[in-house]
């Protein structure tokens, strides 16, 4: 990953975009795609399409640009502003936190309030989201609201963080690195001239009931879709071993099998990864990835589609962690399979 790639992703990671006013974030990654696409376009709800122009087949390369996060639901008159969840917000991880209240007028900082552990009493239980309260150090409910009004959108306040190695901390990870793949399997693809044309897609709402997705597979109708998103990696030592599969950091993309994963579609990216000499991860999806892939695959009559997992350990927090080295891997093992994607008449199941 060079610097150009690595200031993308950085630029992506510390853009808030939570469900529903993704629009500052979509801005960046169109600005990135705008230099090597055809096209882009976009739709009224915010979703982002680049195109490559390269002929038949036509394959899309999507990710989702939402975030999780918090809104403002009321503000009371001691100047407190009361949470509702965007997403699924963790309600373990909310307390204590800075925030930023994304107000028409401009960012509001506060904090999430936390009662001090000398007057707790008893088992310290997880208050709602909705019992949560954001103190922005206003004196009473009008001087809140001249700042902040119902509706914001509210984020946690934390940096990038470089760990060891090519590990990187932070929050909104999911699914950030999902739209950096996609625009960089573009650019990748046009490095290499290929014989398809390639839309990379970012999405909006994913977050929320793969709403961006939905849209997006009646505008655009592709031979096949790859929908790239983070997927559990739990080589850490409080994971759970028995609900997800043995995904670890630094080992690869991890292609999912079954359910909304059209089986030719695997095989193409796994041929794909064994040109490339690219190692990839598997993971079983027997009901539903849950992931935009299991909104594309029911579109236009059945689009075949394929989940592509990056791994991530702590998802949903604002801690969350991935190695670069798998969104470089899974850039270049798409690459791959939009270049090998014209031998390919159609992705149908071989029912006869």
């Amino acid at each position: 990953m060079d610097d150009s790639q690595r200031g993308f992703l950085d630029d992506l990671l510390t853009t808030a975009s939570p469900s529903g006013y993704e629009s500052a974030g979509q801005r960046v990654w169109i600005d990135y795609v705008s230099e090597f696409a055809d096209e882009v376009h976009t739709d009224e709800y915010g979703n982002a399409v680049a195109v490559l122009d390269g002929g038949d087949p036509e394959i899309a390369i999507a990710g989702h640009a939402d975030e999780i996060g918090f809104i403002v639901r009321r503000i009371d008159d001691d100047g407190f502003v009361h949470l509702g969840r965007i997403g699924g917000s963790d309600r373990s991880v909310s307390r204590g936190q800075h925030v930023t209240i994304h107000g028409d007028d401009g960012p509001v900082s506060g904090v999430v309030g936390q009662t001090a552990i000398h007057l707790r009493e008893g088992d310290d239980e997880y208050d709602d989201v909705r019992e949560q309260h954001v103190d922005i150090g206003a004196t009473d409910g009008d001087a809140a609201r001249e700042l902040v009004e119902v509706g914001d959108p509210i984020t946690v306040s934390t940096t990038v963080e470089e760990l060891e190695g090519d590990r990187l901390a932070a929050r909104g990870v999911d699914n950030r690195v999902g739209v950096w793949t996609a625009a960089e399997t573009l650019r990748r693809a046009a490095e290499r001239d290929v014989d398809a044309t390639v839309y990379a897609v970012s999405t909006v709402q994913e977050e929320v009931g793969l709403q961006g997705a939905r849209m997006v597979g009646v505008d655009v109708d592709p031979d096949a879709v790859v929908a790239v998103d983070v997927t559990h990696a739990v080589d850490y030592p409080s994971a759970p071993s028995d609900r997800t599969a043995d995904v670890a950091l630094g080992e690869g993309p991890v292609v999912a099998r079954g359910s909304a994963n059209h089986p030719v579609v695997v095989d193409a990216v796994r041929e794909a990864a064994d040109a490339e000499e690219i190692e990839v991860q598997l993971e079983a999806a027997g009901i539903r990835t849950g992931t935009d892939a299991d909104a594309f695959y029911v579109q236009q009559g059945g689009i075949p589609s394929l989940n592509l997992g990056l791994p991530n350990r702590y998802m949903h927090t604002p801690v969350e962690v991935i190695d670069l080295a798998d969104l470089d891997a899974a850039a270049e093992l798409l690459a791959g399979f939009a270049d090998l994607a014209g031998e390919y008449d159609e992705f149908a199941v071989d029912i006869a």
